[in-house]
């Protein structure tokens, strides 16, 4: 892997854990506080996912749903951060972070990379509220999103930290949309290791945009990662024990 040329060396120096240093939810599961200690413990950085809760709060959460990681109906954004914090993940003693148990854990250890989980016309204030959480963090952070909505909206909010694009796709509609998007003066992209190379993501590359990858399971990805983009998410292994 090559060092994109950034003014954010740290978003690209380590590796980052895909919703934490996991372990395929047998034990540790995804978003969790347990997972993002095995991060900090293993010197990762952490990419994690937020949402919105019915009070405003961001919370750290993959899906729209509960079913998959609390085993109850409904949707994650019509109960509040409180009610959230109740819920088991995955059996475990593990309970759904908010976004200020997350900083407040990580403490500036090791960089975030924080991403939104938007839903079209249900994002009012989703912004503003992670940008207000993080006004007295002191430690790496950056925000990311496929919405391309919640990305104008962050860049409004004008915070102290890059803001990138998440994508994905093969197809030239779809690099039509990322260069759209990377009109609003974006400062990373973190994109699908599968669909690489592309001209897309090239033609980023050699204007000195950092590239990262996701998700990394397996040797084929690392080394799609290494030869197209910056650094990689991963899941599944643990990547200082890869050898070049």
């Amino acid at each position: 892997m090559t060092q994109a040329g950034t003014k954010w060396p740290w978003l690209t120096a380590r590796p980052i854990a895909h919703r934490g240093y996991h372990d395929m939810n047998n034990s540790v599961w995804e978003n969790t506080a347990s997972a993002f200690q095995r991060a900090i413990e293993a010197d990762y950085a952490i990419e994690c996912d937020l949402q919105i809760a019915a009070d405003g709060v961001p919370v750290v959460f993959h899906d729209d749903d509960l079913e998959r990681l609390c085993g109850l109906p409904g949707d994650v954004r019509s109960k509040t951060s409180r009610e959230l914090g109740q819920l088991a993940v995955g059996g475990t003693a593990d309970r759904v972070p908010s976004l200020p148990d997350l900083l407040k854990q990580v403490n500036g250890r090791v960089p975030l990379v924080l991403e939104f989980k938007g839903r079209k016309g249900d994002d009012d204030g989703f912004a503003d509220a992670v940008v207000e959480c993080l006004e007295t963090y002191d430690g790496p952070v950056a925000l990311m999103s496929f919405d391309h909505q919640v990305l104008r909206d962050l860049k409004a909010c004008n915070p102290p930290c890059p803001i990138g694009l998440t994508a994905d796709g093969t197809r030239p509609e779809s690099f039509f949309t990322h260069e759209e998007a990377m009109q609003l003066g974006l400062d990373f992209i973190s994109y699908c290791v599968h669909h690489l190379p592309n001209g897309f993501i090239a033609g980023q590359r050699a204007h000195g945009v950092p590239v990262i990858t996701w998700t990394v399971r397996d040797s084929a990805a690392v080394a799609l990662t290494r030869e197209h983009a910056d650094q990689m998410t991963f899941e599944g292994f643990d990547p200082d024990t890869l050898t070049d």
